[in-house]
């Protein structure tokens, strides 16, 4: 789906990527995570405040992309 959207999307200012929160504790998991929901949420901020000239068609986590 991100990579449909950031191809139909690719003639516009809008930017769509993914990203990876990793082992964070939440509900889905019973809170077992290892992560805080402020750790996990460091990389979908980054990407939803890049700018005009930011990556599109990504997937990420705080560590950089990682490979599809």
């Amino acid at each position: 789906m991100t990579l449909a959207f950031a191809f139909a999307l690719e003639s516009t200012n809008i930017k769509v990527n993914a990203a990876c929160p990793g082992f964070t504790s939440t509900a889905l998991n019973n809170f077992a995570g290892t992560r805080s929901v402020e750790q996990g949420a460091r990389e979908a901020v980054r990407l939803a405040m890049i700018g005009a000239d930011g990556p599109t068609g990504t997937f990420s986590d705080e560590d950089g992309p990682i490979a599809w």
